[in-house]
């Protein structure tokens, strides 16, 4: 038999598959964010679990890409010569595309749980950062830890986020603030992304917060002088992969103008823009960043009603962060109004030492319960635009031919029961496949 007619894997006999897109989109906004496609149909005046037709099959390549995707008993007649690596049968169960979380910091030592108690108590994230908490307490723990000590940190949060549907992540520096220890955190992450089946975009953060003893001023010209020629070095020597650069841009920490510098900065060496802005004060981050063309601008809880305006017009994609505002008990984010606006809303789980969450599920599930997004905009949310925020939307976070084999198959009849079923991740994925590979 010619290797042309062997294939990675047959998924087969699903009861629903959301594969999100089916009109090469590469990104969803307004109403199409609350229309994701789904095979078969479900019929119409039905409760979702009655649908028109077959069960649903997906042939994976050799690549690791998705060959074709149609009903079962269809494939089963086209790929009756073919031979495949493994088969997979999920008679009564639900495939969905891989997650693609748009937004954490996993590189860290030192945990905070100290801080929970003092937040329950009423104390704000800036009363935490003047009690020399938040960020710099981590700075601290991640400067003295080694490389090694780093990644056997990493490696087990990035498998809880495999565990719990994501197979795609973008994962920040930022607790160097420093040349040495951002670059020891880029190379932890270049490993990960090297060892682990987990794919990972990099982000260089070195603009996270403002060191011990600089100014703000002093700390710009740190990242733009210092740090950003130092990781030119490393990626043009292939010691690292990066792709997005991202800054602060906060009252107290970096102003816009600042922000505005080391973001020129990092696009003039090649990295997307995708960065924090209007969490705790607007700043008018979002009219900036949008002039600029980001990719994406997270958090985004002070957006203006004229920072959603430049967004919608600049195509940039806002990703939001449930769990912050619940944590910090923070003003929701207005993802309604974005939405309506025209903004492509994604999701992240902003994984941090003061948001401990690894669990896309229950980011979406906040997302609807607290932030009123629907499922089916919560699932676009965390598929398709989160994948448009890391400028992989034509490769990843939809179900279609030509892109890759990333998949989740949960044990319920339809989708939804993904974002339903709160905290119950761990048993309701059955498998995690990645390019083809059942991974977990």
């Amino acid at each position: 038999m010619s290797a042309n007619n062997r294939f990675k894997l047959l998924l087969k006999n699903a009861k629903q598959v959301a594969v999100v897109c089916n009109g090469n989109q590469r990104v969803l906004r307004g109403e199409e964010m609350s229309r994701v496609a789904v095979m078969p149909q479900p019929l119409p005046g039905m409760d979702g679990t009655d649908t028109e037709g077959d069960n649903v099959s997906i042939v994976v390549n050799l690549n690791g890409m998705i060959e074709d995707i149609g009903s079962s008993s269809a494939l089963k007649k086209k790929y009756s010569d073919a031979t495949f690596d493994n088969i997979l049968d999920v008679k009564g169960m639900c495939v969905l595309p891989g997650l693609v979380d748009g937004h954490t910091h996993p590189v860290w030592a030192g945990d905070r749980v100290h801080e929970f108690a003092m937040k329950l108590a009423g104390a704000s994230y800036m009363d935490v950062h003047k009690a020399g908490g938040g960020i710099g307490y981590t700075v601290g723990h991640t400067r003295s830890a080694s490389e090694e000590e780093l990644y056997d940190l990493l490696r087990p949060r990035l498998e809880g986020m495999l565990r719990a549907g994501t197979t795609l992540v973008e994962c920040k520096s930022g607790y160097g603030l420093e040349t040495a220890t951002e670059m020891k955190m880029l190379r932890v992450l270049e490993r990960a992304r090297r060892e682990l089946p987990i794919e990972i975009s990099s982000t260089f953060c070195g603009a996270h917060s403002v060191p011990k003893g600089m100014t703000s001023d002093e700390a710009t010209d740190n990242v733009i002088n210092k740090q950003l020629p130092e990781l030119q070095n490393l990626i043009q020597s292939g010691d690292v992969q990066v792709d997005n650069i991202d800054v602060f841009c906060e009252k107290g920490v970096f102003d816009v103008e600042q922000t505005r510098r080391i973001l020129e900065a990092g696009l003039r060496m090649g990295l997307s823009i995708n960065f924090h802005g209007e969490e705790l004060t607007y700043l008018g981050a979002a009219e900036m960043g949008s002039a600029l063309k980001a990719t994406a601008i997270s958090h985004l809880e002070e957006i203006s009603d004229a920072g959603i305006t430049a967004m919608a017009e600049a195509g940039s994609v806002a990703v939001i962060l449930p769990t912050t505002a619940y944590i910090l008990k923070l003003t929701p984010p207005p993802v309604r109004k974005m939405i309506e606006g025209g903004v492509a809303v994604a999701l992240g789980s902003d994984f941090n030492p003061n948001a401990f969450c690894l669990s896309m599920p229950l980011a979406m599930h906040l997302a609807c319960v607290n932030l009123g997004m629907t499922m089916d905009e919560a699932l676009a949310a965390a598929t398709i635009n989160a994948a448009a925020s890391l400028g992989k939307a034509s490769s990843h976070g939809s179900l279609e031919v030509g892109k890759v084999g990333d998949m989740i198959v949960i044990d319920a009849p339809r989708w939804e029961h993904l974002i339903y079923q709160l905290g119950n991740h761990e048993r309701l994925i059955k498998h995690v496949i990645k390019r083809g590979e059942i991974i977990h």
